[in-house]
């Protein structure tokens, strides 16, 4: 069966007329799976149950059940663990700030790119998700939490560009003006650097955020923390970044973890310095997540103020991203790396 939640208004219109319906049922289908985010055909009433009838013989309703949550006592960033139809398991963050709800999910479960500082690649990739997989992990905790989200950030487990096709559809769909309608300007998507992926995106006519795990200024450090880094050079990354802000006028964001000891020098500072000058461009300093796994610690926090000041003195915008829902395991691949290796939470 169709993953009907997964389907465009233009796609949905035309399996109405497949299974016999006028065109307009798949505006008020479309509504409820989107706008009002209904777990089941049922919920659908002013469709006849004959119409909902066809609707669970020819189409699936993919779902998303919440396995467990996590509070932080520290500022209330809510991590959940979501199981999939397969048994899977995946990630989603809400964290909530001055301007509204944030949602931090994920593109895949696990991930192949191996950066050392993440937990979610430490099992690897076991498969991509679907768009509809994604949008549920928004849709439900909308649903059980009964708040709605207004930022989304494509930066959980899984690298969006190795999940091209989903991610892309994901995103048309949250934004369509008749589901969701989440603006494009409040989606960000986080990527480690996939060049041919960054191209593509730049043509795609979405005014996103494009957000650069960048973590080194040069190949050779970059490649010891992203083994990716090792196929996709820092200069060819920049350049598509820059290539991305000319197509789109979208300022690109660039992650930077300080790792204790590895990326937090102030040679490092002034070389990253060098390598984004005249970008606009802005700088999240992002103090590493520990974990338990991996032998990184986080920068001491006199020498992460040193980093910044570097930065600002050579007029880059930069900023020391405040670090959330540290005492829920809310980086990423943490808490889904226990839950499987445990059965007692």
């Amino acid at each position: 069966m169709k993953d009907i939640r997964s389907l465009y208004l233009s796609e949905l219109k035309e399996e109405m007329k497949a299974i016999g319906e006028p065109a307009f049922r798949a505006d008020q289908i479309f509504s409820w799976l989107h706008e009002k985010r209904v777990a089941s055909f049922d919920e659908m009433t002013n469709l006849s149950k004959d119409l909902r009838k066809k609707l669970s013989e020819n189409f699936e309703l993919i779902g998303a059940k919440e396995v467990t949550r996590l509070t932080s006592k520290i500022d209330g960033t809510v991590k959940f663990l979501y199981g999939l139809s397969d048994g899977q398991i995946i990630e989603s963050v809400l964290m909530e700030y001055k301007h509204g709800h944030s949602m931090c999910v994920s593109s895949q479960v696990g991930c192949r790119m191996g950066c050392r500082f993440c937990a979610s690649t430490i099992d690897g990739l076991v498969r991509n998700l679907t768009a509809s997989e994604i949008l549920e992990q928004i849709y439900e905790t909308e649903r059980s939490m009964g708040i709605t989200v207004s930022n989304i950030v494509i930066m959980g487990s899984g690298e969006p560009m190795d999940n091209y096709d989903n991610v892309i559809r994901f995103i048309r769909l949250v934004s369509d003006e008749k589901g969701k309608n989440i603006s494009a300007r409040n989606i960000t998507l986080s990527t480690c650097g996939l060049v041919a992926g960054i191209d593509r995106l730049s043509e795609e006519g979405l005014p996103i955020t494009l957000a650069l795990s960048l973590h080194a200024p040069n190949d050779d450090l970059r490649q010891t923390i992203m083994p990716i880094a090792k196929s996709q050079k820092l200069t060819d990354v920049i350049v598509a970044c820059e290539r991305y802000f000319e197509k789109t006028s979208r300022r690109v964001t660039f992650e930077y973890s300080l790792i204790s000891g590895v990326n937090d020098s102030a040679s490092c500072a002034e070389e990253l310095c060098s390598l984004i000058h005249g970008m606009n461009a802005h700088v999240n300093l992002i103090p590493v997540n520990e974990i338990k796994e991996r032998e990184y610690k986080k920068a001491q926090d006199s020498s992460i103020s040193k980093f910044k000041n570097i930065l600002e003195k050579k007029r880059i915008n930069v900023t020391i991203r405040r670090s959330m829902g540290t005492d829920i395991d809310a980086a990423c691949g943490q808490l889904r790396r226990r839950y499987m290796s445990s059965s007692v939470l």
